[in-house]
This record gives structure tokens, C-alpha cells and sequence, in this order.
């Protein structure tokens, strides 16, 4: 049999290397390599998978839970490790359950992927994909697609979209699978960045720029659903960005009206905080506030909050009255910021939406509107959250397809 898979990025190396064991595998990418995308995963370092039991993973779908379970069971996070050791990549595991090559290196999964298992592959790199088309039923001989690239039109049995999403254009990322989908009636959920910083449009924040926070909690509230991320933040040019921020993207992403804020002092109830605060007064009664401030927050948060409560940096602490204080307090549990909405989609880590779930078998990823036609990886409307669950969902979903056909 003769199959196609258009795109060289995880899932399609994943399913091309796969089929190669028993059929005549052609890869096409219009890049002059493979693994663009692959090669700046995880800073770099390629965080493969995140190894968690598959019900603990799907809690870190956001889009496609239910329809991944199939293959996330058939292809599991212990499996890919098992698959990357038994190409010879050392792997180690790191904070979060989050796995990497021992080398730190993204090159390394790249190697293996494209000279290990993909040894029987034939590549046509450096090379458009225009268009894919099926032929006319013919009564001598099966209908065949015809894909039609930069080098040529060239027929095959079977197709494999795995053209990722259009986050990162300068990888290749340019939505080309989502125009093969639509031109075979699929439809295509709306597209949306997703693990990408928030726009903040107060006069502040770019004063803060370079600043980060450990331990806080960003409040999100989106079209009514309020969800709380702890963890580290920092403040870019434009906006908000860090691992929480990220997370909260891919929950407001499709929200009308979102609302933000940071509670600087989590482990602390307002009471708590109050407390800790009349203490830090009594012990400071005739210093200015700033100085007071300073011990709560980082420098540069602190002059900037001061400012946002209303009060004058130079007040003697034993001026200020019980309002102030408790405006304080409620400021350092509820610090509000001013939603602009999010990084253009080209900055997100990956794309929200894509090919529709309900016109894909969850089992084959073949197409249920064209025989021979499948779609895997982030082509498809799935997506998760940092920590290596999307690249886990490009090698599931590529295993479910190769192993059906």
C-alpha cells in the first residue's frame, strides 16, 4: 500500500515510521527539515510526555477529552517513554512528572525519530503540498488520492494529514491541513491561540516588564466561571506571561468577558493577611508604607501597588487609617488587572480548534466523510495544558492511526 503523511512534525514522524514497517511511506514538508516545530519544543529540551496514569492525564485535556481516552489508553505516556528508550534516547523525569531527553537536547528526539524510526521512510522536504484531491471512481482499479506539490503530482492509497496548527509560522505552521480538510466538507472549529501570555492594557505594566512572581495565584474569571492557577507569573512588555498564565489561556480563550486579578498571598485568608499586616504596622509605626509594602511584595510590584491603592509612598504608617489598611489587604488578595485580550496566535504554543471531532473516528482518525483519509496531532480540535500532554497527544493519536491502518 502507498500512503502519504503531509508534515514532518511529531505526529506525522510517529505514524510514518510506524507504517514504514510494512507499506511504502512518502513524507511531504515544505521545510528543509524535519521536526521544525519539534527542535524549540520545551525551551529546546523537548518535554516528550508527561508520565501520569491516562484518567490523571485527560484531567489536563482542555478540548477533546473524551474523544482522546481511546487513544491515550492504546498509546499511553509510559508507552512513548518505552518506545524513546527502545530507540536508544535516554529519558529522564523532572518536576510535574514532565519527561525529557537525558541530553537536553531536542536534536537528539529529532535523530532518533527521523534516522531510527524512520529509516524506511521517503522524504520529499523542501516541498509545498498544494493540493490533495480524489480521483474519479473508476471501474478498473480502486480510486486513488492525487497530491500535488512543488515537485510534482504523485498518487497514493491512503492520506495522513499532520500539518500541526498555525501557531509558529516560522515552522511551517501555516494551516494548509485545515484548507485539505475543508476542501473534502469537514468542518473547522474556530481557531484560537492557546498556552500563550494574556495582554494587560493598565499604565503599569510596563514598568513591570522582567518581573516575576512565585507562589501567587492568577483569578480568572471567564463568562462566569471562575478558576484560580497558583503558581509562578511574570510581567512582559504588553501583558502577563509564565506557566500559570499559559494555563489560564487555554480556559478564557473562547470566553466573551474575562476578568483578572492576582492574589499575591494565597496561603493567607483576608483575616490572616490583616493580622500579619497590623503586626508589620505596630513594628513600623513611624516608617513611610513603601517600606512596609516592600516586605510584602517585590520592589518594583510594590511602588506600582502603593500607587494602585491610592495612597502616597512617603505616609507615615501610623496615618493610615483601618480602611486604608483593609484596602490594602483586599488590593494584595484581589489585585486587579485590565483583560486586553490574548498574544497573537502566532506567539501561542499551540492552536485551539481545527479539524471537528465529530467527523473523525476516535479509534482510527480516519475521516467518516472520506475513506482513506485521516487526520492526527494538532491538525485536529484537541488541545492540553503545558507539561508534555500535547506532544504526547501528537505520538496517541498518530499510534491509533497507523496501527488501524
Amino acid at each position: 500500500m502507498r500512503i502519504a503523511v503531509i508534515g514532518a512534525g511529531a505526529s506525522g514522524l510517529f505514524v510514518a515510521g510506524l507504517l514504514a514497517q510494512e507499506h511504502e511511506v512518502v513524507v511531504f514538508d515544505k521545510n528543509e527539515k524535519v521536526g521544525k516545530k519539534l527542535y524549540i519544543t520545551g525551551k529546546g529540551r523537548c518535554n516528550i510526555t508527561n508520565l501520569t496514569e491516562t484518567e490523571e492525564f485527560l484531567k489536563n485535556v482542555v478540548r477533546g477529552e473524551k474523544f482522546l481516552r481511546s487513544s491515550l489508553s492504546a498509546f499511553s505516556s509510559y508507552d512513548c517513554v518505552d518506545f524513546f528508550e527502545g530507540l536508544g534516547l535516554k529519558t529522564k523525569v523532572e518536576r510535574g512528572n514532565r519527561v525529557f531527553p537525558q541530553s537536553d537536547k531536542s536534536s537528539d528526539v529529532i535523530k532518533v525519530l527521523k534516522e531510527r524510526h524512520c529509516k524506511n521512510v521517503e522524504f520529499l522536504l523542501d516541498n509545498e503540498v498544494f493540493s490533495v484531491e480524489k480521483q474519479e471512481e473508476s471501474l478498473q482499479e480502486n480510486s486513488k488520492f492525487v497530491v500535488k506539490s512543488r515537485l510534482g503530482q504523485f498518487e497514493f492509497d491512503k492520506v495522513i494529514v499532520a500539518t500541526g496548527g498555525v501557531s509558529y509560522k516560522a515552522t511551517g505552521s501555516d494551516g494548509s491541513g485545515y484548507k485539505i480538510a475543508k476542501k473534502f466538507g469537514h468542518f473547522v472549529e474556530p481557531l484560537v491561540p492557546a498556552l500563550c501570555a494574556l495582554k494587560i492594557s493598565d499604565w503599569f505594566v510596563g514598568l513591570l516588564q522582567g518581573v516575576s512572581l512565585k507562589n501567587v495565584e492568577l483569578k480568572v474569571d471567564s463568562d462566569g466561571k471562575k478558576k484560580g492557577f497558583f503558581g509562578e507569573m511574570l510581567f512582559t512588555d504588553e501583558g502577563i506571561s509564565g506557566p500559570i498564565v499559559l494555563t489560564a489561556s487555554s480556559f478564557i480563550n473562547r470566553a466573551q468577558n474575562v476578568e483578572v486579578a492576582i492574589d499575591f498571598k494565597p496561603a493567607l485568608s483576608n483575616e490572616q493577611l490583616d493580622l500579619r499586616l497590623l503586626r508589620d504596622f505596630e513594628e513600623n509605626r513611624n516608617k513611610e508604607i513603601k517600606s512596609v509594602v516592600r516586605g510584602l511584595l517585590p520592589k518594583a510590584v510594590a511602588e506600582v501597588f502603593v500607587k494602585v491603592v491610592g495612597l502616597d509612598e512617603n505616609q507615615k504608617v501610623n496615618s493610615i487609617t483601618k480602611q486604608e489598611r483593609l484596602n490594602i489587604v483586599n488590593n494584595l488578595k484581589n489585585f486587579k488587572l485590565s483583560y486586553g485580550g490574548l498574544y497573537d496566535i502566532n506567539s501561542a504554543i499551540i492552536t485551539s480548534g481545527g479539524v471537528s471531532l465529530k467527523e473523525i473516528n476516535p479509534k482510527t482518525f480516519e475521516s467518516k466523510l472520506q475513506s482513506g483519509l485521516y487526520f492526527v496531532g494538532e491538525v485536529l480540535d484537541v488541545d492540553a495544558l503545558t507539561g508534555g500532554f500535547n506532544l504526547q497527544i501528537a505520538w496517541a493519536t498518530a499510534f491509533s492511526c497507523a496501527r488501524n491502518i
